[in-house]
């Protein structure tokens, strides 16, 4: 069996669109159940062998929704064992609506939510409906596969990062399977204005800054299964960033980074392909927004072998400390550069006159991240800075992030 399927969006779109407000409908019941997490993770359902769980939901004695994709049915399972199902075909989103409501019921819980689907363009209420909607079996099991192989991919790609990450998760409002890395650091406030979607929560939604991709199954402005990526705030140059692999490119009506799902089912080694997708524009981001790499990534997760804490780092000691700062002064430029283990990290700088110095580029190979070797040619120059008299502009996104988590350090800023 090919584990990245061929999907056709065109062809069962209208099933597709029908699956999409099934969904909604036992989604927004979680959320009316579920109690508020940061990013609205609480209302996600997750990739399973079998098709797409909610987890529990805290109503009766806990009730899980479970859409199964090999027996094309929903089922309901509750704490106190009782089960109800109804089945997926043809039928309407009104009568999908009214037979959920009565298997929620029958599980011992209370089906009480918010009655109009959100993230589409005019949203009917689910009641109201009546659209006979097609049931294209095959196109499903073939979706179910293909979200499968993602989960797979997007899982490996969350274990490199030891920062604040989402699960690998589906919103069902933008019937997207996704997987978020944070900076760590606050994000301007979102200006909200998507459809269908109370504005407090894409503000919530975006409160810090983000590095994000996921896969859509079509819609929303493309009429092809599709990956994206997009960091929020966007980074100055981010759209005109080098991304992998070559099918990738920015979309300027969806303001993101797009690559077409047949690009990577195509590809030699899929997950490669797609790894390189999802790799590429984090690194633009991260470099670009001056995220600090050195403490928030780690080597890529591997089954049963525990993760080292630092192996390269004596815990009693400083990193690298018994490597020398080096400064290479000319006229107009210079760099401080840090050699460890025999291999070199660099932070270049230009002169604007006697007394201004500005910190142009940071460049910490892979092999020295995570032992604070950018922090350390960003002290040292803040040190020259000091004892010489010079200001400086961290035109650098790494050197600015560094002085803004160090307050001790800011005298030697520029002021205007």
């Amino acid at each position: 069996m090919n584990e990245w399927p061929p999907l056709d969006y065109v062809g069962w779109r209208e099933t597709c669109s029908a699956l999409h407000l099934y969904l909604q409908v036992a989604g927004k019941y979680r959320l009316a159940h579920t109690p508020w997490l940061n990013h609205s993770w609480h209302a996600t359902f997750y990739v399973t062998p079998t098709g797409l769980t909610s987890s529990p939901i805290l109503d009766g004695s806990g009730i899980e929704i479970t859409f199964d994709f090999h027996d094309h049915i929903v089922l309901g399972t509750s704490g106190d064992g009782r089960r109800a199902s109804l089945a997926l075909g043809p039928t309407t989103v009104a009568a999908f609506h009214a037979d959920f409501m009565q298997l929620v019921a029958e599980l011992g819980g209370t089906p009480t939510f918010d009655g109009s689907p959100n993230e589409v363009s005019n949203p009917v209420p689910f009641a109201e409906d009546h659209r006979d909607r097609p049931y294209d079996r095959d196109a499903v099991e073939r979706f179910h596969r293909a979200l499968m192989a993602v989960d797979r991919v997007f899982k490996q790609f969350r274990t490199a990062f030891l920062g604040k990450a989402s699960p690998v998760h589906l919103f069902w409002g933008s019937f997207d399977l996704a997987v978020t890395r944070f900076s760590g650091r606050r994000a301007p406030l979102h200006g909200g204005g998507i459809p269908a979607l109370p504005d407090d929560v894409a503000q919530e939604a975006y409160d810090r800054e983000v590095s994000s991709a996921g896969f859509w199954p079509g819609g929303g402005g493309i009429d092809y299964a599709a990956f994206y990526a997009y960091a929020y705030p966007a980074p100055n140059g981010f759209r005109a960033a080098t991304v992998q692999p070559e099918a990738a490119f920015w979309h300027e009506g969806l303001s993101e980074f797009v690559l077409p799902y047949e690009a990577v089912q195509a590809a030699a080694d899929p997950d490669a392909a797609l790894l390189a997708f999802l790799g590429s524009i984090y690194e633009a981001t991260a470099d670009a927004g001056g995220w600090d790499r050195e403490l928030l990534e780690c080597a890529e997760g591997r089954p049963g072998r525990v993760r080292p804490a630092s192996p390269e780092l004596p815990k009693t000691a400083s990193p690298s400390a018994d490597e020398p700062v080096e400064r290479e002064d000319g006229a107009a430029k210079g760099r401080y550069k840090l050699m460890v283990e025999g291999i070199e990290a660099e932070m270049t700088y230009s002169r604007a006159g006697e007394k201004l110095l500005i910190i142009d580029h940071t460049e910490v190979p892979a092999a020295l991240r995570g032992r604070k070797v950018g922090e350390r040619l960003v002290r040292q120059a803040v040190e020259d800075a000091r004892r010489d008299g010079v200001a400086i502009i961290p035109l650098c996104p790494f050197a600015k992030a560094q002085i803004d988590r160090h307050p001790e350090w800011q005298d030697v800023l520029r002021r205007s």
